[in-house]
């Protein structure tokens, strides 16, 4: 039973998936919007962290 049920999760998961390079554009375009604003790892801003 657990043997069916990973299959399915996985075929799941597979007809589900997302093209790398579709993930990598939306984490830079994530990215260059938190730099835009200044926020760091923290989640705050440059300005109040200093």
């Amino acid at each position: 039973m657990q043997t069916r049920a990973l299959h399915a999760y996985l075929r799941r998961r597979n007809v589900n998936a997302r093209h790398r390079d579709l993930l990598a554009a939306e984490g830079k375009e994530r990215a260059r919007i938190r730099s835009e604003k200044g926020i760091r790892w923290s989640g705050r801003p440059l300005a109040t962290a200093a």
